[in-house]
Parts: structure tokens; C-alpha cells; sequence
């Protein structure tokens, strides 16, 4: 309040010390056009009264209201009544932009749930940065459960980016938190999420072109199927073993820091293809088994999606995360996030352009809290 009051003052007396034929009445509108930038209409419109009335004041005490005087109080008065309406047209879109932010938050805590701070002995940090502008969710996701002595982790990005492919990564959530409890295994936790995913995709693609019954439409609607996928990268972490267990579908290699200093990058030795590619075989369901890697005490996995290592400078060059990650090791999941993400914001000059999602997780050397009460449990009259 107190810059466009002041700009008032200093105008009028400038103007009323100003020879008689210099006239700075007119700048009297840049007050109330200051306003909208900190207040509302009311606010602006008391605003363009004062500017209004200190011109009245500078046409009384510089030869009367003549002619040019009045022209320059109805200017001033119109062009106030202009912001005015401006301010009011702001403060409604304001107010829309607030009820879409309402909605995007509880989409998010609904989807995207974040994830525990602590899963049995693993410490865990996630991150999710949106590339469209006012949206906290996207095509990448990541989700986390429970299943008996182990965890189970995904992350994965649905093709494209933004609020349009949010459907197909809730989807794959919903999946993942149904049939991780219920697959014995990664590999067949992969069918059963590629059997949702193709089902998803072939539902909304009859819906989208089916009703329409022509054979180019049939045909639009089998292209637009061939062209959805999700790549993801399932991970199962037991309790009482110093071992993690891995299914890549067509996903990022995650990262492993040690405690000892190095980063390894783990490459799956036998990739299935991303999920949503309905007319090919996943691969998953395969003789094979899952890459199995040691994940120790103090170590530290860091899962991402491609929107982290695709993510370019002003010269074009992509952010390198497996040199940068390993300087901030000690800092624990929450502290190395905050590194990378403040990294990667100045690497690309403040904007992504594309979703990113990260998480972290460490194994603390801390027991299971089930280990610490088997230790203390009395048997036979005596304590393990």
C-alpha cells in the first residue's frame, strides 16, 4: 500500500513544482496500475480514487479546471476504472487456478501416494516434478507395499508426460498395490501388471474410436493402442538378507551406492519389454529368474525415470546422474534428493521438460523391529 500512496504523493507535489506548462498529472495512473500486482479490486479501486482526486487537487492549484485539466481528470478516472475491472477479472482467475491447485493436490494423495519415510529396515525419499506448468502429477509414478518379510517398490513413466497420461499410471498403481501381495514372484507380478495395463488400454481405445464402427476408426484405434506403453522397474527388498531382487520392463538401470564410495549402475541381464505392449510377449512370464544384486547395510538404491538423465542444458547436453549422485552419498534419502533436484533445476536452467520422479532407498543397519521383539520374546523361561 505503501508504494502506489507514495507514488501519489511524490506526483502531485512534483507536478505542483513543475512550471505550468509541464503536466505529470497523467502518471497518476500508474498507481492503481501497480495495485493488482499485491491486492484486489477494492483495493485498486480506493487506489484510483485517490489518483483521481490528487489530480483534482493538481487542477485546483494549477489555474482552475480548465479544459486540459478535466480531459486529464476523466483520463485518469476511465483508465481506473479499467484496472479496476482487471483486478476483479485477476482476483476470478486467481481463484480458479486455486480450485484446480485444490484438485490437482488431493489427485496427487490420491494417485500418487507418497510414499512411508520407513519401510521395515529401509529409509525411504521420493520426489515427483512435474513438467506442465501448475500440475503436481504426471506419467511418472512410483508406489511401495508391504508383503510380508520384503517390500516391494515400482517406479515406471507412462509414454508422454503431463495430466493426459494420469489415467494410465493409475491404472498400473491400483495394479501394482492389488497383485503385489498376491504374485509369488517379480516375474509374475509383471503379467498380471501387464494383463491390467493391456485391458486399461484396450478399453479406453473401444471407447475413444469403438462406437464410431468404420474400419479406419478400428484402425486409429489399434495405432493409438500400438503406441501406449509403460516402462517399469519392480524391485523386491527382503528383510533378513543382505540382497535385493530386480525385474527391469524396459526401464532406466537404477543406481546403487555403496557405503564404501562406489556407483554401481545395475543393468538388467535379462530386460522385458515396457508394459502396454499388448501384441508382443513380455518375456517376463520366461524360465528366467530376476537379477539379484547385494544391497548391504548403509547402501543406498536410487531409482528414476528418464526424465532425470534426458533432461538438457542450454547446450543440449544431458544431465550426467551417475557422475554427479556420488558426491552427495552420505547425505541420506532426504538430503540426496534435495541435492539432485536443486542439481538438475540448475543443470537445465530451472524448467524440466519433461516429467521426473526419483526415489531413494537406504538399508539401515538398525534391526527390523519383528528381529528386536523375537530377542526379548521368553521361551521356556528364558530370553533369545
Amino acid at each position: 500500500m505503501a508504494i502506489p500512496v507514495g507514488l501519489i504523493l511524490l506526483i502531485t507535489c512534483v507536478d505542483l513544482l513543475t512550471p505550468t506548462q509541464v503536466h505529470l498529472g497523467p502518471l497518476l495512473v500508474v498507481a492503481p496500475a501497480l495495485t493488482p500486482s499485491f491486492a484486489g479490486p477494492r483495493v485498486t479501486a480506493l487506489i484510483g480514487a485517490l489518483a483521481v482526486a490528487a489530480q483534482v487537487v493538481i487542477a485546483a492549484l494549477r489555474g482552475g479546471f480548465t479544459v486540459n485539466h478535466q480531459v486529464q481528470i476523466a483520463a485518469v478516472a476511465v483508465i481506473s476504472l479499467l484496472i479496476v475491472a482487471y483486478a476483479q477479472e485477476q482476483r476470478r482467475r486467481h481463484r480458479e487456478l486455486a480450485r484446480v491447485r485444490s484438485v490437482s493436490e488431493a489427485t496427487q494423495r490420491v494417485v500418487l501416494r507418497p510414499l512411508p519415510h520407513r519401510l521395515g529396515p529401509l529409509r525411504v525419499a521420493s520426489l515427483y516434478m512435474a513438467a506442465e506448468d501448475e500440475a503436481q502429477i504426471g506419467g511418472d509414478l512410483y508406489a511401495a507395499t508391504r508383503v510380508k518379510d520384503s517390500t516391494r517398490m515400482i517406479i515406471g513413466d507412462v509414454r508422454g508426460k503431463g495430466l493426459t497420461s494420469i489415467s494410465d499410471a493409475s491404472v498400473l498403481m491400483g495394479a501394482f498395490r492389488e497383485a503385489a501381495h498376491f504374485s509369488p514372484g517379480l516375474l509374475e507380478l509383471a503379467d498380471v501388471l501387464e494383463r491390467s495395463v493391456c485391458r486399461h488400454l484396450a478399453e479406453h481405445t473401444t471407447i475413444a474410436h469403438g462406437e464410431r464402427g468404420g474400419a479406419a476408426e478400428r484402425a486409429a484405434a489399434e495405432a493409438e493402442l500400438s503406441e501406449h506403453f509403460i516402462t517399469a522397474l519392480l524391485v523386491d527388498i527382503p528383510d533378513d538378507d543382505t540382497v535385493a531382487h530386480m525385474t527391469n520392463c524396459g526401464h532406466p538401470p537404477p543406481l546403487l551406492l555403496h557405503e564404501r564410495g562406489e556407483v554401481t549402475t545395475l543393468s538388467a541381464s535379462q530386460p522385458a519389454p515396457p508394459l502396454g505392449l499388448c501384441g508382443l510377449p513380455n518375456g517376463s512370464s520366461s524360465s528366467g529368474t530376476p537379477d539379484t544384486f547385494a544391497f548391504e547395510d548403509g547402501d543406498t538404491l536410487l531409482l528414476y525415470t528418464d526424465g532425470v538423465i534426458e533432461a538438457r542444458a542450454p547446450d543440449g547436453s544431458f544431465y550426467p546422474l551417475a557422475q554427479r549422485v556420488g558426491q552427495w552419498r552420505w547425505s541420506g534419502p532426504e538430503g540426496l534428493l534435495h541435492h539432485l533436484r536443486r542439481d538438475l533445476l540448475n543443470h537445465v536452467g530451472g524448467r524440466l521438460g519433461d516429467d521426473a520422479a526419483m526415489v531413494v532407498i537406504q538399508r539401515s543397519p538398525a534391526l527390523h523391529p519383528v528381529q528386536q521383539l523375537k530377542k526379548i520374546v521368553p521361551v521356556n523361561g528364558a530370553h533369545r
